[in-house]
């Protein structure tokens, strides 16, 4: 053995030797300090821990605990940040485009061509610093408002436990009760009004304390909050359409007043201008027709309109009837009712229906007297036409306000919901069905982009509360006062047992869209007539029309609904129980 080898293996046993060779030789370290090195780590190891270090751990977890939350709210209003300025780059979008417009309209100004680029340019870059500002102070601000937090529930522990030996001081908080109840009066008169959208807006009231000179513990007055009412709508080009008034008082909501009251009709000024429209092929209302367009001109001094094929036949019951009016085209129609100040119909509800075809915006008064066979529409009798338009005339009167639905095709090559086909407006209803197909129809039914029900049956029916009498009546729907805002939804023939109809809001939306694994197109008919085929990919979009049918009542709405119920379908009739019969005998 050589003398290194030997040295190195006494090195391991011997001090003596350890001490010889702590020097490392020929540029190499020694392996007795190495050894030395990792028997001081180990005994490091093996050592307690040092006294306090759970608590710093402890205190380090709950810090990172802090900053977690402080990042995640900072990333909140990072992302609500972004979205407000993707509104105002959306918004930057739009005004851009405008200018682009006004700058075809009027070429050749440069100035105002460097104003706009300028306008351009300083508004990016104040978004920008904007966005720069807000996010660093987003993020200390929550840092912030958890310190406050946790100040605020130490204060609350405070005043408990004060509360509890008895020490609050009761003339102190009379003192900040009285300040709150001024407080209140002034935010009172710092409310805002009605805005473009909104309904009625108040200032936030905010939680104050009472100013006290003495170091015990503030009271927090604990008050109502205030909030906001607005209209939602999808974006500038909705469909949705907003008529009742919403009332907000003290953080109190009162209903809109047209669902629970009787709407009444004054005229401000005597009408001028009649138009009737008359049910065709009927000799007894061309009877009619010639009497009561020759009362209202001798009698009333009223002009009167009537249908191109109605001036025909009068012309050739005399010479006479010259002084009626007509229209020529279609065109003439859309203006109608700038024209017409009321509307007469002589016939049943399907010339109630014809009469609210005409007019595709806003419909005069519809004075219906019934010469049909049902009549729900129509409460006024033909025998008393001349008592019955006096007292129209003269007001005021009573009207239904019968709602209308607002039908748009939607075919699958659109780029998006708003690039439709003409719409149909429907005062009864609007019915999808299988037509001529043996096979069910297959419909998928969404309410405001919400998923409703796929449909497998013989068709759907959306209707509104005019027609509940109608086709929905027949297929199992609930009748309905026509003075309710509804969408009624109902099934034609479902095979499910458990396939009830349905009332929606007036508000929404509804979707009925043709899947692609559909086994055949379904048919859309409005009001019975202008049938259209859907295909596969094509929907239909049904939303509450913002120009309703006002309809003469002969006593009110609820008054005239039961009476066409009892009288025209017989509603609950049958013999009354006998009273001479077996009793119960008094125990």
């Amino acid at each position: 053995m050589s003398p290194s080898k030997l040295d190195s293996t006494d090195s391991f046993g011997h001090e003596e030797a350890s001490v010889s060779c702590s020097k490392p030789e020929n540029g190499c370290v020694d392996s007795l300090s190495i050894f030395h090195s990792e028997k001081a780590v180990e005994e490091l190891l093996q050592q307690t821990p040092v006294a306090g270090m759970d608590e710093h751990l402890i205190e380090f977890s709950e810090a990172l605990r802090t900053v977690a939350k402080a990042l995640r709210r900072a990333a909140e209003g990072k992302a609500s940040a972004q979205a407000e300025a993707a509104e105002w780059k959306r918004r930057y979008e739009l005004e851009r485009t405008r200018n682009i417009q006004m700058e075809q309209k009027v070429s050749g100004n440069n100035n105002c061509e460097m104003l706009q680029h300028w306008w351009i340019r300083s508004s990016l870059d104040n978004a920008m610093d904007m966005l720069r500002i807000m996010l660093p102070c987003l993020f200390f601000w929550e840092v912030g408002k958890e310190q406050n937090k946790r100040i605020a529930e130490a204060r609350m522990a405070e005043q408990f436990s004060a509360e509890k030996n008895g020490d609050i001081d009761c003339e102190r908080v009379k003192n900040s009760d009285n300040q709150s109840m001024l407080q209140n009066e002034s935010n009172e008169h710092s409310e805002t009004g009605c805005m473009k959208h909104g309904i009625w807006s108040h200032e936030v009231l905010r939680d104050r304390e009472s100013d006290s000179n003495s170091n015990a513990d503030r009271n927090k007055i604990m008050r109502k909050a205030s909030f906001k009412l607005s209209w939602w709508c999808n974006g500038e080009n909705g469909d949705q359409h907003k008529h009742d008034i919403v009332s907000f008082e003290r953080g109190n909501i009162t209903t809109a007043e047209r669902s629970s009251k009787q709407i009444s009709l004054k005229w401000e000024s005597d009408p001028q201008t009649v138009l009737i429209l008359t049910k065709p092929n009927s000799v007894s209302v061309r009877i009619l027709c010639v009497q009561m367009v020759r009362w209202l001109r001798e009698r009333k001094k009223l002009n009167v309109y009537v249908e191109p094929r109605v001036k025909v036949e009068l012309l050739a019951e005399s010479s006479n009837f010259s002084y009626v009016q007509t229209w020529k085209d279609d065109s003439e129609i859309s203006h109608l009712h700038m024209k017409v100040d009321l509307v007469i119909t002589l016939g049943g509800d399907g010339t109630v229906l014809w009469a609210a075809s005409m007019f595709k915006g806003p419909v005069p008064p519809i004075v219906p007297f019934s010469l049909g066979s049902l009549g729900f529409m129509t409460p006024f009798h033909s025998e008393h036409f001349k008592d019955c338009l006096d007292s129209v005339l003269r007001g005021p009167i009573s009207i239904t306000l019968r709602h209308r639905l607002l039908c748009r095709v939607v075919r699958d090559a659109a780029k998006n919901e708003y690039e439709t086909e003409e719409p149909f407006l429907v005062l009864n209803e609007v019915t999808i069905d299988r037509g001529i197909s043996s096979y069910l129809t297959n419909l998928e039914c969404y309410c405001d982009n919400s998923f409703v029900t796929c449909v497998q049956g013989d068709g759907l029916i959306l209707s509104t509360t005019s027609g509940s009498t109608a086709y929905s009546l027949a297929a199992g729907g609930s009748m309905v006062h026509p003075q309710v805002p509804g969408i009624l939804f109902t099934p034609i023939c479902p095979h499910s047992l458990s396939f009830r109809p349905l009332i929606l809001p007036e508000h929404v939306t509804v979707r009925i869209m043709v899947p692609f694994n559909s086994r055949s197109p379904a048919w859309a008919s409005f009001d019975g007539k202008d049938r259209k085929l859907l295909a596969a990919g094509d929907a239909l979009l049904c939303s509450m029309a913002p120009w309703p049918v006002p309809t003469a009542c002969q006593v009110d709405s609820t008054n005239d609904f039961l009476r066409s119920i009892h009288d025209g379908l017989h509603w609950n009739l049958r013999k009354t129980q006998s009273f001479d019969g077996p009793r119960d005998r008094d125990l």
